[in-house]
């Protein structure tokens, strides 16, 4: 079997399917490449079941959109704040934020991003009345974007098919492009969203009080995020994926009550679903804690698979856990912690890690390895684990067929 079709029959619970392994993410890696062909290559080459990534579209804004940015010096030991003023015809959204240590951006301070709210002084959107500027910021996607974008991925398509691997939309986000605002949707993949971007705009916690004081105001918002959101999906299913990925990191019930969940979120997802499906195309949904109060109403939206099992750093995600309540249910990804094991642990911590992992997940005939959620450390250990990983990963899958 082929890299893609592993892949799609772990997913879909395929009889006599093996276990795949395939990183979520591996900036250790992908940092070191030139383009994704080469990060795909490069990945074949150690053995894995790789994927080829889309990157987003451009995040652009409607051209009556002024943008100001500045730098305003702090007190001693503070640091400066950054503040980015959109001024639209129907009123001005300013985010500022404090440029602590591992800002990415230099002075620039983009839409989105996860850096930003822990590092907020502000958010955009913080009232009803925000909601129209906010429609300037949010456009379609452009018919030239729409264009470079199918076109780039009709090569990428190409190249999966000649290689036997999975396309997959909605993963790659991060990319800051000089003289444009191109901080593309996301932090590193899982760049279709709705919740994550109503958290970029909002903070963690507002939101969350909306949904008592201000329904009305909460439902209307992530309304104009979901359709934004949609038309960008629409997209990527016009350009021929496999797969496309939803980032729920802030979707779980570390942030959101089951019933809140259900109100506000379900309803999002289970339309994505919908329309993802009759594109014949699987719905993954990336979701590394807080996901089992909630487990059976992502099974109710008919997810294809939950992207980010990890039994290290997540709540209510011990692998027998997760293997008694959605075992051959849904596709499971994941099953090691990438910072705890792979980038900090021996090799010996990594070999068992895999083998209690498909030993308990392996079993259910829908499950895909990967460490959670990244490999970034790119030293010596790091290295030396992956490949304790991929060594354990062959041979237990090996002696298996």
């Amino acid at each position: 079997m082929s890299p893609r079709e592993r892949l799609l029959a772990a997913i879909d619970g395929a009889p006599g399917a093996l276990v795949p392994c395939s990183f979520m993410i591996f900036r250790a890696l992908s940092d070191k490449c030139r383009d994704e062909y080469e990060f795909a290559t490069r990945q074949l080459e150690l053995g894995l079941d790789a994927c080829v990534r889309l990157d987003d579209l451009p995040v652009r804004f409607a051209p009556e959109v002024n943008i100001r940015e500045w730098v305003t010096p702090s007190g001693e030991g503070e640091a400066p704040l950054l503040t980015r003023l959109y001024e639209t015809p129907a009123g001005s959204l300013t985010s500022t934020v404090r440029q602590h240590e591992g800002w990415p951006y230099g002075d620039r301070l983009p839409l989105f991003s996860d850096y930003i709210t822990p590092r907020a002084v502000n958010h955009p959107v913080a009232a009803p009345e925000n909601l129209d500027a906010l429609r300037y910021l949010l456009v379609p996607p452009g018919e030239d974007d729409i264009r470079v974008f199918l076109e780039e991925a009709a090569r990428r398509k190409r190249f999966a098919d000649d290689h036997g691997l999975m396309l997959a939309g909605g993963w790659r986000g991060e990319r800051l492009v000089p003289g444009e605002d191109r901080l593309l949707v996301g932090a590193e993949f899982g760049t279709v969203s709705v919740v994550d971007t109503l958290m970029w705009l909002c903070g963690g916690t507002e939101p969350l009080l909306w949904a008592y004081d201000d329904p009305d105001f909460l439902d209307e918002l992530i309304g104009l995020l979901e359709e934004w959101n949609r038309a960008r999906l629409a997209i990527h299913l016009e350009a021929g994926v496999d797969v496309v990925f939803r980032r729920a990191w802030y979707e779980g019930t570390d942030f959101w009550s089951p019933s809140l969940y259900r109100k506000s979120i379900l309803p999002t997802v289970r339309r994505d679903v919908e329309l993802v499906h009759q594109a014949g195309v699987r719905y993954a949904y990336i979701i590394t804690t807080g996901m089992a109060p909630v487990a059976d109403l992502i099974l109710e939206a008919g997810v294809d698979v939950i992207v980010g099992i990890d039994p290290g750093m997540g709540k209510g995600t011990s692998l027998q856990e997760v293997r008694d309540s959605l075992g051959g249910k849904i596709g499971l990804w994941g099953g090691v912690s990438g910072p705890l094991v792979v980038e900090e642990g021996s090799e010996d911590q990594v070999r068992s890690a895999v083998e209690e992992a498909i030993s308990i997940l392996g079993e259910t005939g829908r499950f895909i390895l990967s460490p959670v959620d990244n490999v970034r450390a790119d030293t010596e250990q790091s290295w030396r684990n992956v490949k304790a990983l991929i060594e354990t990963w062959r041979s237990l899958t090996h002696s298996a067929s």
